[in-house]
């Protein structure tokens, strides 16, 4: 029997595999993917964010089917990837998905935007260096701080991402979703909880912005893409 395809998306800090140390042992389970956003490969220069395009990777990595696990604004692509194509997202795992678009006018959410829309707004009159040092200053959180494999572009790449709360977003129907919160930060439990309300399993597991990274969110997830199967899969069964 083939292995199922499962699709890791990386938020805005580390990238690719190296944005999932934890879950690398799920390679022996599944046909694990550990996709690159749009802009991210680091033979290329960086670009703007295209949640559309990275969506479409999403959709491509998966093929006819599969898993998606997703972190920060990872998760945008693959909820998107999930509202256009719901029959190929068997599970969607969402590690403190940065869904802002959903919750934009929740207290947390609308006080975050405050916050910062104005560092996004003239993030073309500074330098890559201001930028990211501003942005840290706002945010200081494992997202802003520099991808652990030493990217060059690292600093161009943040000043260019657009708010998350901008994106084209819409709820997921009918895809099994886990989210996972560190417990940390009012703003993501807010995105927990409106996530829960629309039939999302929320637990949290500690570890700040990164659960994936703690053994319970490992176990988390590991369970969570167990206990998950294709409908075609289950009505066989």
């Amino acid at each position: 029997m083939a292995q199922q395809r499962v699709v890791f998306v990386h938020g805005a800090g580390r990238v690719g595999a190296a944005a999932w140390p934890r879950q690398h042992f799920l390679a022996g389970r599944y046909d694990a993917l550990f996709l690159r956003r749009h802009g991210y490969r680091p033979d290329l220069p960086p670009a703007p964010t295209d949640h559309r395009a990275d969506a479409a990777a999403v959709l491509a990595a998966l093929g006819a089917g599969g898993h998606v696990v997703a972190h920060a604004e990872g998760a945008i692509s693959a909820m998107l990837a999930a509202v256009l194509a719901p029959e190929r997202v068997w599970s969607l795992t969402l590690c403190e998905p940065a869904v802002f678009s959903l919750t934009r006018d929740l207290p947390a959410t609308s006080a975050h935007r405050q916050h910062l829309q104005a560092l996004f707004s003239n993030a073309r009159l500074l330098s890559d260096e201001e930028y990211a040092a501003e942005y840290r200053r706002l945010v200081f959180s494992a997202e802003a701080a520099a991808p652990a494999d030493g990217d060059p572009y690292a600093a161009a790449r943040q000043r260019m991402q657009s708010p998350p709360w901008e994106a084209p977003l819409e709820i997921v129907p009918g895809v099994p979703t886990l989210v996972l919160t560190g417990g940390w930060e009012p703003l993501y439990e807010e995105v927990a909880g409106f996530l829960a309300s629309t039939g999302a399993d929320h637990r949290v597991i500690g570890g700040n912005h990164r659960p994936q990274d703690t053994d319970a969110g490992q176990e988390a997830i590991s369970g969570f893409l167990a206990g998950s199967q294709p409908a075609t899969a289950a009505a066989a069964g």
